[in-house]
C-alpha cells in the first residue's frame, strides 16, 4: 500500500496531533506524523552518507535479510511516539484546542498537576511496550527497543520510572478509547510509510549488543536534532501535505545545506609503500612490525604499542588504523591525547595524514578541546569563527523548558557547505564533536563516554565505526584508569578497534587494559583477568601486543623488535637538596635553587641548552627567578598558570628553538635554559643538552629523560656533549631513607618516590641505557616482587606501600559512582535504567573533567585589567565600559584565560562572574572574569593574586 493511499484512509486524530508547536515550527505547527517521517528521512540519509560500513553491517544482521536501513529509519522516526498523549498535547494552547475538538479529551486539572512526572520520552517507551506486545513482538525485542525511545532526551530510565504515575494513571496517557486508537493509527501509519507491511513485521530478527544499542541511541538523537531544526523543517499543519516523499525532500535539502558527511567509506588495504605515500619516508623496523602484526588479527581488537619517545609510534598507529578500517569497515578515527597542548600538533599531523589518503578528507578533521580557539590553524580553517553552539536544534516546548538540550543560542546556516575547509558547523555544536568523521581531542573525550552522564549516547555514537587511538596511556592515574577501563569494555563489546600507545607502560597496567577490552568483547567480566593472564609478556622493546576475541576463541600476538637508533647512554647524577632546610644563601636563594644555579653556571659555561623540570608551579617560578637574575633573557618559564596566550606563545618558541633541526630555521640558541613543570613530560618535542629534574616516579622520570639528546646532528658544547640527567628535589641519607618534599609526596605518593629514589641512588655515577633499559626500570619500580630497596629502607617502604594501596583502592572506589555501568551490571542486555544514580543535569566541560580526573576541582578565569577608563584585555586592548568585547578583540580577551589553583575554586565561584558586558555574549557569558587593578593585583578570598609578565599568575599565601 502506498503512503499516499494510506494517508487518505487515516482518521481525524492524525490530522491534529502535533509534534512541534507553531513557535518551534517557524510559525506553523508540525504534525506529529510529519516529524516522525522527517526524522526517518534524515535517518535514511545518515545510512546512505554517514554511518560506517561496520555499523550498517551490524544493523543488517539485527534486522535480518539486509533490512538494516529500513529498521534504522523506523527506530529513529518512532522516537517521539510518546507525544501522542494528553501529557504532551495539552501544553500548546492552539494545538490543544484542535486535539480537543477532534474528540481526544483529558482532565485539565489532573494533567496540569502531574505533567512534570511523565515526559514524552518516558511515555513513549512505556506505551510502545504495550503496543508491540499486542502485535506479537518478543520480550527480547521489546526489551532493547523501548529504552531507545524512553532515553532519547539523554537519560535511560528504569521501567518503573518510565511507567505512568499511579496517581495520574490514565489521565496522562488518555482514558478515552480514542487515545489508544489514535496511537495505534499513528504507529501503523508511520510503520507502513517507511516500508514495513505492518508493525508485527517490523520486529527485528536479532538483538544488538548493549554497546551497539547505546551507539544506536546516539544516532536516534542525532537524527532527531537534525529533523527538529525549524530552518530546514518548517511546520506542516495540513494533513494532506504529510508524506514521506515530502520528508525526504526536506531532509535532502537540509543535509546539503548542513554539509554533513561521513569519513572515507570503504577503504582499501594499505599498500607496501604506504609510509612513503603518507609521510615521505620508509617505515622504521618497529613501525613495520606494528602494521604486520595488525594485519594478522582475525577480528577487531586491542593493539598496545610500547616504544621509546621519538620512535614514530603515532605514524605506526595511523597506518595501523588504515589497515583496521579497511578490514573491519571503520569510517574514521579518534585520536586521544593526554593534554590540550599535545592535541594541537597532533591535529596538524592527522590532517596531513588524511589529506594524503584523499584531499577531500582534510576538511573533515575536528580539533576537540576547550582551547581550540587559540590554535591558529583551526582558526584559519573556520570561515566564520562564531560560537560552536549556534544551532537551534531541538528546543523542546515541554514543561516550560525552552532548551532542555542546552544547545539553542542562535542560527546560522550556509546555503551550501561544499567549500568548507573545516567540518560541518553542525558537528561543532555542544556534545556533537565526536560525531565528526575524524577527531583529535584530549583523552577526556573518551573518558566522558564512559560516564553515567546525560547524552552519553552521543559520545558513544561518535566512537562507533571509528578506530580509536589513545596516546601516552601511561599518564592515566588509578582514578582515570577506571574510566579508561570502562570505556575499553564498551568499545570491546561494540567491536571498535583500539590502539594504545605508550613509552613506559607498567606490566600490571598493560594486563588491566587487555582484561578490560576482553571483558567487553566477551561479555564475561569475571573471566577477563584470567584470560588476560594467558597473553604472554613482551620480552623486548619496542614491542606490540594485540588481542581479539572471536565467537570461539581469544587470539593474541606479541612481538618485539629493535629501535631505529642506538641506545643512549645517559649518565645519572644526584644533586642533593635538603628538604627541611630553611636557610638562604647570601643572594637570598633557597638552597635547592642555589645548587641548580651553581650547576648550570658550570655546565653551561661554554653554552648549551638545559631543561629544568620542577614538580610544582611555585618551585618552577622560584627557580626561574633565581636563574633569570644570572642568565637574564636566556631563561624561559613554562607552566600551567600562564595565560592561554602566553602559554601558547612560549610553547611555540621553545619548540622552535629546541625542536628538531630545521634546514632553514634560525638555528639553535647558543645558550638557553627552559624551566618547566610536568608540561614538559608529554609530547614536548624539545632536545636539551642537559636535564635537571625533580625526583618523580620512574615512568615519568624516563619521559623527562626523553627530552635530552633527542635529535642527531645537533652541536653540543663539551661539558654537555654527553647525555646526563641530574636528579634533585630529594636528599639522600646514609643508612636511612631519603628525605622527600611533602609537595612531591602529595602529588605522587611516598611509595613510588622511594622505589624510584632507590634506583636513582643505585645508578649514581653509572649510566642507564635508554630506551633499552626502559621496560626493566619501570617494572622494577611498579612490580613489587622484582626489586627491593636497601635493607635500611625496607620498613619505610613497607609502611609507604600499605598507605599507597589504601589510597589506590580509595581512589578507584571513588570513581565507581560515575562509571557508565554500575558494579555488577556489565552483563545486562539492554539500556534500561543505565542512568540510575547518575548525573542527570547538563555538565560543562570543566564539570565533566572534574568527573573523570581525580583531585580537587579547579576552574579557569579570564584576567582583565580595570582602570578609571573601564576595562582592558590582559594584552592591553581596550574593551567597552562594561567589558563589552567586539569580535576583533575577542581573541585578546580569551587569551587572558588562566587556570587557578584548586584552593581558590570555592572563592572564585562565590565571588566571580562574567562582566556586565559579557552577559549576552555567546562565548563570554559563562566566563569568570578576574579584574586586576592598575597595579596588576587582585584579591580573591584570603589570597592576593597578580599576573607577572615573566612568572605568570603568582598567588601569595594569606598571612597567618
Amino acid at each position: 500500500m502506498s503512503y499516499e493511499r494510506l494517508a487518505s484512509s487515516v482518521q481525524n486524530p492524525l490530522a491534529v496531533l502535533w509534534g512541534k508547536s507553531a513557535g518551534k515550527g517557524g510559525g506553523r505547527s508540525n504534525l506529529l506524523l510529519q516529524h516522525l517521517l522527517d526524522t526517518a528521512a534524515v535517518a535514511e540519509l545518515m545510512w546512505d552518507h554517514y554511518l560506517a560500513p561496520s555499523v550498517r553491517q551490524m544493523l543488517d544482521g539485527v534486522a535480518g535479510d539486509g533490512g538494516g536501513r529500513r529498521l534504522f529509519a523506523w527506530l529513529c522516526g518512532i522516537h517521539d511516539f510518546g507525544k501522542a498523549t494528553p501529557a504532551f498535547q495539552h501544553m500548546d494552547a492552539a494545538g490543544a484546542a484542535r486535539v480537543l475538538a477532534a474528540g481526544l479529551t483529558w482532565d485539565q486539572r489532573t494533567v496540569e498537576r502531574y505533567r512534570n512526572r511523565w515526559r514524552h520520552d518516558r511515555a513513549g517507551g512505556a506505551l510502545m511496550r504495550r503496543y508491540l506486545k499486542e502485535v506479537g513482538w518478543s520480550e527480547e525485542s521489546i526489551g532493547w527497543v523501548w529504552p531507545l525511545i524512553a532515553g532519547h532526551h539523554g537519560l535511560f530510565p528504569t521501567l518503573g520510572k518510565a511507567r505512568e504515575p499511579e496517581r495520574a494513571r490514565g489521565h496522562l496517557s488518555g482514558k478515552a478509547v480514542a487515545w489508544d486508537e489514535a496511537r495505534r493509527a499513528l504507529l501503523d501509519a508511520f510503520t507502513r510509510a517507511v516500508g514495513f507491511h505492518d508493525v508485527a513485521t517490523a520486529e527485528p530478527l536479532g538483538s544488538p549488543s548493549r554497546a551497539a544499542q547505546l551507539q544506536l541511541s546516539g544516532f536516534v538523537v542525532m537524527a532527531d536534532w537534525i529533523a527538529s531544526d525549524q530552518r530546514h523543517f518548517a511546520g506542516v499543519d495540513e494533513f494532506g501535505q504529510v508524506s514521506l516523499r515530502g520528508a525526504r525532500a526536506r531532509a535532502g535539502t537540509a543535509w546539503g545545506r548542513l554539509g554533513l558527511r561521513g569519513g572515507w567509506g570503504a577503504l582499501g588495504e594499505p599498500e607496501g609503500s604506504v609510509f612513503e605515500q603518507r609521510f615521505g619516508d620508509d617505515p622504521r623496523p618497529s613501525q613495520a612490525m606494528v602494521v604486520d602484526v595488525v594485519s594478522r588479527m582475525e577480528a577487531p581488537g586491542l593493539v598496545v604499542v610500547e616504544a621509546p619517545m621519538g620512535e614514530g609510534k603515532t605514524k605506526a598507529a595511523l597506518v595501523a588504523a588504515e589497515a583496521l578500517a579497511a578490514r573491519w569497515g571503520m569510517d574514521g578515527v579518534f585520536v586521544g591525547m593526554p593534554t590540550q597542548a599535545t592535541c594541537d600538533p597532533m591535529f596538524t599531523n592527522v590532517r596531513s595524514w588524511v589529506e594524503a589518503i584523499s584531499p577531500s578528507l582534510a576538511s573533515q578533521v575536528a580539533l576537540l578541546h576547550g582551547k581550540r580557539l587559540f590554535n591558529k590553524q583551526w582558526q584559519d580553517l573556520l570561515e566564520d569563527p562564531a560560537p560552536d553552539d549556534r544551532f537551534i536544534g531541538v528546543a523542546e516546548d515541554e514543561f516550560d523548558l525552552a532548551d532542555p538540550y542546552g544547545i539553542a543560542s542562535g542560527s546560522c546556516c550556509p546555503e551550501a557547505a561544499a567549500e568548507r575547509r573545516a567540518p560541518a558547523e553542525w558537528f561543532l555544536g555542544a556534545k556533537r564533536g565526536l560525531l565528526t568523521p575524524f577527531v583529535v581531542g584530549t583523552i577526556d573525550q573518551l573518558l566522558f563516554a564512559a560516564t553515567r552522564t546525560k547524552h552519553v549516547m552521543l559520545r558513544m555514537a561518535g566512537l562507533a565505526g571509528k578506530v580509536v587511538i589513545l596516546d601516552e596511556v601511561h599518564a592515566a592515574d588509578v582514578y582515570m584508569s577506571q574510566f579508561l577501563a570502562e570505556g575499553l569494555r564498551w568499545l570491546g563489546q561494540a567491536r571498535v578497534p583500539v590502539v594504545l600507545l605508550s613509552a613506559t607502560l607498567p606490566p600490571a597496567q598493560r594486563r588491566e587494559l587487555v582484561a578490560a577490552y576482553l571483558a567487553g568483547a566477551g561479555d564475561h567480566q569475571e573471566q577477563a583477568a584470567s584470560e588476560a593472564a594467558t597473553v604472554r609478556e613482551p620480552v623486548g622493546y619496542p614491542n606490540v601486543t594485540v588481542v581479539w576475541r572471536t565467537t570461539t576463541l581469544i587470539g593474541h600476538l606479541v612481538e618485539s623488535g629493535r629501535s631505529w637508533r642506538e641506545d643512549l647512554q645517559v649518565g645519572v647524577e644526584i644533586l642533593p637538596e635538603p628538604v627541611s632546610a630553611t636557610s638562604s644563601t647570601a643572594d637570598d636563594l633557597c638552597a635547592g635553587d642555589a645548587e641548580v644555579l651553581s650547576l648550570l653556571r658550570d655546565r653551561l659555561a661554554e653554552g648549551g641548552c638545559a631543561l629544568v623540570i620542577r614538580n610544582t608551579v611555585r618551585r618552577a617560578q622560584d627557580t626561574f627567578t633565581a636563574l633569570h637574575a644570572e642568565f637574564g633573557d636566556e631563561v624561559r618559564l613554562l607552566h600551567g598558570r600562564l595565560s592561554a596566550s602566553d602559554r601558547a606563545d612560549r610553547t611555540e618558541e621553545c619548540l622552535r628553538a629546541l625542536g628538531p633541526p630545521q634546514p632553514r630555521g634560525s638555528g639553535r640558541p647558543a645558550r638557553r635554559i627552559v624551566v618547566a613543570t610536568q608540561l614538559a613530560e608529554q609530547s614536548f618535542d624539545v632536545d636539551a643538552d642537559l636535564l635537571v629534574t625533580d625526583l618523580a616516579p620512574m615512568d615519568l622520570l624516563l619521559q623527562r629523560i626523553g627530552r635530552t639528546h633527542r635529535h642527531s646532528g645537533v652541536h653540543r658544547p663539551g661539558p654537555v656533549s654527553e647525555p646526563r640527567v641530574v636528579v634533585t628535589g630529594f636528599f639522600p641519607r646514609d643508612g636511612a631513607p631519603p628525605e622527600l618534599p611533602g609537595a612531591a609526596e602529595a602529588i605522587y605518593g611516598r611509595y613510588l618516590l622511594l622505589r624510584t629514589a632507590a634506583q636513582v641512588c643505585a645508578a649514581e655515577g653509572e649510566r642507564w641505557s635508554i630506551p633499552g633499559q626502559v621496560p626493566r626500570l619501570v617494572a622494577d619500580v611498579y612490580g613489587p616482587d622484582q626489586y627491593s630497596v636497601p635493607s635500611n629502607w625496607a620498613e619505610a617502604e613497607r609502611r609507604a606501600r600499605a598507605d599507597w594501596e589504601i589510597r589506590q583502592r580509595a581512589r578507584a572506589e571513588s570513581a565507581e559512582p560515575f562509571l557508565l555501568t554500575r558494579a555488577g551490571e556489565h552483563t545486562r542486555r539492554t539500556l534500561e535504567g543505565l542512568h540510575s544514580g547518575g548525573v542527570s543535569q547538563n555538565l560543562s566541560e570543566e564539570h565533566h573533567q572534574a568527573v573523570v580526573r581525580d583531585g580537587d576541582r579547579s576552574i579557569e578565569v579570564v584576567l582583565v585589567r580595570r582602570d578609571d577608563r573601564g576595562f582592558r584585555a590582559l594584552s592591553g586592548r581596550s574593551l567597552g565600559t562594561q567589558g563589552e568585547a567586539s569580535r576583533d578583540v575577542l581573541e585578546d580577551v580569551l587569551g587572558g584565560t588562566v587556570r587557578l589553583p584548586a584552593k581558590l575554586t570555592e572563592a572564585a565561584e562565590a565571588e566571580l562572574g562574567p562582566l556586565a558586558g559579557w552577559r549576552d555574549h555567546p562565548w563570554l557569558r559563562y566566563s569568570f572574569a578576574l579584574p586586576l587593578d592598575a597595579s596588576g593585583v587582585a584579591c580573591l578570598g584570603e589570597y592576593t593574586l597578580c599576573y607577572d609578565s615573566l612568572l605568570g599568575l603568582v598567588v601569595k599565601e594569606p598571612r597567618r
